[in-house]
């Protein structure tokens, strides 16, 4: 009996990793169509996910050149209403960044030629 539970639990192991390597794969071709690429992420697929369509929705209701404070103030505005305050973006071709942020809560990425940096800060009440 030992030798059969042995090869379900191989089996199932097997499985267990196409079925990770399909939503990989799957992952991967969403963030093609959205012409994403993450560079850096301490943040759940869940919340990436909504940045990258927040940022896509945003550049494309852009006519023309790009409003970086705009886009950095929308991603700001939508990840503060749906996550809690003290979010943090800057958005740029260019830029030098040396950030802390919480646990979770950071995401640098490039979407078309432009780099965002989404990260969130711990917020702490003052003493008085």
């Amino acid at each position: 009996m030992e030798g059969a539970e042995l090869e379900l639990e191989r089996r199932s192991k097997f499985l267990s990793s196409l079925i990770e390597k399909k939503k990989a794969k799957e992952h991967q071709e969403q963030h093609s169509k959205l012409n994403v690429r993450v560079r850096a992420a301490d943040m759940s697929v869940l919340l990436q996910d909504r940045a990258f369509r927040c940022a896509r929705d945003q550049l494309d209701s852009m006519p023309g050149k790009l409003d970086s404070k705009r886009l950095a103030l929308a991603l700001k505005k939508e990840f503060d209403a749906a996550y809690g305050p003290a979010w943090h973006c800057i958005v740029g071709t260019s830029f030098g960044s040396y950030v802390t942020h919480s646990t979770g809560g950071f995401l640098y990425f490039s979407i078309d030629k432009f780099y965002i940096l989404l990260f969130r800060t711990a917020v702490e009440p003052l003493d008085r």
